[in-house]
């Protein structure tokens, strides 16, 4: 408890502050006059901020021993973590030469600017097909929240497995609250396993994967000009 409590607070101490264009494009002029990479660089904080908050408070309400919300806000920080993972795959593809860059482009402004109930022109790409490629680095991921999801869902185990229990003898059902008994030892384990990964696609993989892609560019910017949408806000 001591210990991911203690890491939350040295992230939330670490989050970025601030993103400025032109630092970026002093970095490599010709990668960053593309926003693709921009718009990478503002989705990965972004997703920084909210996995932080989301798991402080999931750890806040274990330690209050209030389990149902505690697991409910953990899977929507594995969801976001997904999409970092999604980021880096779909930078990885555009380096290997599987993905088109201007096709990418837009994947990251869908992936930054996208909604659900249209208060943006661009509509978001549904999580699970986020979570399936996150997937193919992760196995076991889409088990571990679907596990999840159905403590958020008013299904099964989101109502009377979590609200009541069965005495066969007297053919009798007894509502009681079970969430802290039923996940109480394993809410932390999953907490470090959602940590673990985030920390490995935001310190590691991301740095990696950023470089590479600008490297890319500046090899390709010729190219990339010529094939380029109409559109000026690739």
């Amino acid at each position: 408890m001591q210990e991911i409590a203690v890491i939350l607070t040295q992230w939330k101490a670490s989050l970025c502050r601030e993103v400025e264009v032109g630092s970026l494009y002093t970095r490599n002029k010709i990668a960053h006059k593309w926003k693709a990479p921009w718009r990478g660089l503002l989705l990965r904080e972004s997703v920084a901020w909210r996995v932080q908050d989301l798991l402080e408070q999931s750890h806040a309400l274990y330690v209050a021993s209030q389990l149902l919300g505690a697991r409910i806000l953990l899977r929507s920080a594995f969801e976001t973590v997904a999409v970092l993972i999604h980021l880096n795959q779909e930078t990885r593809k555009v380096v290997s030469g599987k993905q088109d860059f201007h096709e990418y482009s837009k994947r990251t402004t869908m992936l930054l600017l996208g909604s659900r109930n249209e208060s943006t022109p661009h509509t978001s790409i549904n999580i699970l097909t986020v979570l399936s490629k996150a997937e193919s680095r992760y196995p076991g991921l889409n088990e571990l929240y679907a596990a999840l999801s159905e403590c958020a869902h008013p299904n099964y185990e989101g109502m009377l497995f979590g609200y009541s229990k069965s005495e066969i003898q007297s053919h009798s059902t007894k509502f009681v609250n079970r969430w802290s008994k039923l996940y109480s030892a394993s809410h932390e384990d999953a907490m470090s396993e959602c940590m673990a990964i985030f920390d490995t696609e935001y310190n590691e993989e991301w740095p990696r994967a950023f470089e590479a892609l600008e490297q890319w560019i500046e090899s390709n910017d010729a190219t990339l000009e010529i094939t380029k949408p109409s559109s000026s806000s690739i």
